[in-house]
């Protein structure tokens, strides 16, 4: 009898790298992933929706679903990348006034593990409201992958990301 595949959330934001998620999508299903994008509304414009339908087999998420919509799986992983500042405060703040949020908002409280692969530049990263995210975030268990060796904010307005964006790394920090 065939196992399951685990059910991985990925939450998408609108930042430079969005455009790339394929490059988590894929090595995720590699590893036995089942994926299910999600993208926050503003995220729709910097992903190709097509292509990630087709690559997972699942529509790309943005809203909540209807009544006569199928139940989507419950995620077993829920990686956020890449994670804006905005996603990142209201995440931790427990804001759930989007469909990607409110899957975050409850992840905690479920069990699910939830790693949050940052796209913030360094003056973001430096505000007091933004570490105290972080730190809250990690108090709940929440793997935020930002400091040395991990995601290192880039200074304001210094590109779009996509040469440099770890997204491998937040595949690892969910392996045991």
């Amino acid at each position: 009898m065939k196992t399951p595949a685990r059910s991985l959330y990925v939450i998408v934001c609108a930042a430079g790298p969005a455009g790339d998620v394929a490059r988590l999508v894929v090595p995720a299903q590699e590893e036995g992933w089942d994926v299910q994008v999600v993208a926050t509304p503003s995220a729709l414009a910097f992903v190709d929706v097509p292509e990630l339908e087709r690559l997972t087999g699942r529509p790309v998420r943005s809203r909540y679903r209807r009544p006569d919509e199928p139940r989507p799986p419950r995620a077993d992983a829920i990686i956020v990348a890449p994670a804006t500042y905005n996603t990142i405060n209201k995440f931790a703040m427990g804001v759930a006034d989007t469909y990607a949020l409110g899957l975050l908002a409850e992840a905690p409280g479920l069990g699910i593990p939830v790693v949050v692969l940052p796209f913030v530049n360094s003056a973001l990263a430096a505000r007091a409201p933004f570490r105290r995210s972080v730190e809250e975030l990690r108090s709940e268990g929440v793997r935020v992958l930002i400091g040395p060796g991990q995601f290192e904010p880039h200074a304001p307005s210094a590109g779009d990301g996509n040469d440099t964006y770890v997204w491998e790394s937040a595949l690892t920090a969910l392996r045991p």
